[in-house]
């Protein structure tokens, strides 16, 4: 018995970085983000920004909670329209695995391959920390944001 609680504790503590790796690092993810600003920026709706980037993609302020393909002022592709219009709503879930890779993401989500993304980067790891950052930034995700990513974010 002894032994079978020692090694159910020592699992379980080996367990908990990965855990909490999950959840993910928001200081780390505004880090990664930078990955990111070469097309898109995170800016508040009063105009401040909080990392300042490019307008090839959408705003990712608030993105954790935003139906897919509805950021006021962007031209989104068919697919991403397609995919809001199927009642795709960010979670932070959903984000992380659209950003390892848009087009199978979408490809999967609405059921045709032949609908591409305008996004072609694939961010290969630190999704966990970049949702995170998101989340942080997405006010009106409340318990999604927070159950998902530790704070409230927005995403594409």
């Amino acid at each position: 018995m002894k032994i079978s609680i020692c090694a159910t504790l020592a699992a379980m503590t080996l367990a908990l970085p990965a855990m909490a790796q999950d959840a993910g690092d928001p200081v780390k993810g505004q880090k990664e983000f930078n990955k990111c600003k070469a097309c898109h920026m995170v800016q508040a709706p009063d105009g401040t920004n909080i990392v300042k980037g490019g307008k090839t993609g959408p705003n990712l302020y608030g993105v954790v909670g935003r139906k897919a393909g509805t950021e006021e002022g962007f031209k989104y592709s068919d697919a991403l329209i397609k995919l809001g219009e199927a009642g795709e709503v960010w979670t932070t879930e959903d984000l992380a695995a659209y950003i390892t890779d848009p087009n199978k993401y979408v490809a999967e989500k609405v059921g045709d391959a032949a609908l591409k993304t305008k996004m072609t980067f694939k961010l290969a790891k630190n999704q966990a920390d970049v949702i995170a950052f998101l989340a942080e930034n997405s006010p009106e995700a409340g318990a999604e944001g927070e159950a998902g990513a530790a704070a409230p974010a927005e995403a594409q």
